[in-house]
C-alpha cells in the first residue's frame, strides 16, 4: 500500500521526485530492466549481469548498505559485493505483488539498475583470445541495451580491492612472463569511486597469442572501450 500511495502521489508535479527521496525502488522497474539481458538472444557465454548500486557521490559510503526484496509473503536479503551488486531474484510473486527493493540508507544516495561485466574464472587464467571475444560480446550487449560505450573494444580491465594482491602477467610462448602495471582507478568507467587498484590489459601492447594469469580473483572485469 505504501508502494501505490508513494507512486500515486509521483505521478502529480508537485511530487515528481518523491520517490527519489525514499528508500526503496520498486521491484518491477527492476525486473523490466534485468530481463533485458535474460532475454538477449545473442552470444553472452562470458558475461554477467547484476543488479548494482553505486554511489552519486565519492563520498558515500557503501559499508554497511544492504539491499532486501520485501513482498507480501517474504522478505530476501540480498548481498552486494564490494561493488555493490547483487544476484538479482527473477520472481513471479515478488512482480505481481508489486514488491519493493528496500535500501537501508536514501535510495536518491545511489545509482541502481543492471550491470554487465565480464565473468571472472577461478583458476585465474584467461587466454587473450577469449578476453577478446568477451570484450566483444559486452560492447554488443551495451549497443543492444541503448548505451553508447565507444567506437570499439581496445582491451579490458581487472580491478581488485586495495587488500587484494593486484597482479596480472601475460604469458606468451617462448617468452618470459610480462606483469603488468597496477594503478589506482574506478571499477568501471563513470564510478565515482576512483581509488581501487586496477590493471589494465591493451590487445594491441601485446601479442595476440596467449594468456593472462592473475595472482587472485578480481573483484570484476570489464571492457575498454574507445
Amino acid at each position: 500500500m505504501r508502494a501505490l500511495i508513494l507512486l500515486l502521489l509521483c505521478l502529480l508535479p508537485a511530487f515528481a521526485c518523491a520517490q527519489e527521496d525514499s528508500d526503496w525502488i520498486a521491484y518491477r522497474d527492476a525486473y523490466r530492466q534485468m530481463i533485458w539481458f535474460e532475454k538477449y538472444g545473442k552470444p553472452k557465454q562470458f558475461l554477467q549481469n547484476h543488479y548494482r548500486l553505486r554511489p552519486r557521490d565519492k563520498n558515500v559510503s557503501m559499508d554497511g548498505v544492504r539491499l532486501t526484496l520485501n513482498s507480501k509473503a517474504t522478505q530476501v536479503s540480498l548481498a552486494l559485493d564490494a561493488l555493490g551488486r547483487a544476484v538479482f531474484p527473477f520472481s513471479k510473486a515478488a512482480y505481481d505483488d508489486n514488491a519493493e527493493l528496500v535500501v537501508n540508507r536514501k535510495a536518491s544516495q545511489f545509482k541502481a539498475g543492471p550491470w554487465v561485466s565480464i565473468v571472472t574464472r577461478p583458476d585465474g587464467v584467461y587466454t587473450a583470445a577469449d578476453l577478446r571475444t568477451a570484450c566483444e560480446q559486452q560492447l554488443a550487449y551495451l549497443r543492444y541495451s541503448g548505451v553508447n560505450a565507444g567506437k570499439g573494444c581496445v582491451g579490458v580491465q581487472f580491478t581488485y580491492g586495495r587488500s587484494d594482491t593486484a597482479q596480472v602477467q601475460f604469458h606468451a610462448s617462448g617468452a618470459a612472463p610480462v606483469t603488468l602495471a597496477v594503478k589506482d582507478g574506478p571499477a568501471f568507467a563513470d564510478d565515482v569511486v576512483q581509488n581501487l587498484r586496477v590493471v589494465v590489459y591493451r590487445f594491441a601492447s601485446l601479442p595476440e597469442a596467449g594468456q593472462l594469469v592473475t595472482g587472485s580473483t578480481p573483484l570484476a572485469i570489464a571492457g575498454l572501450f574507445e
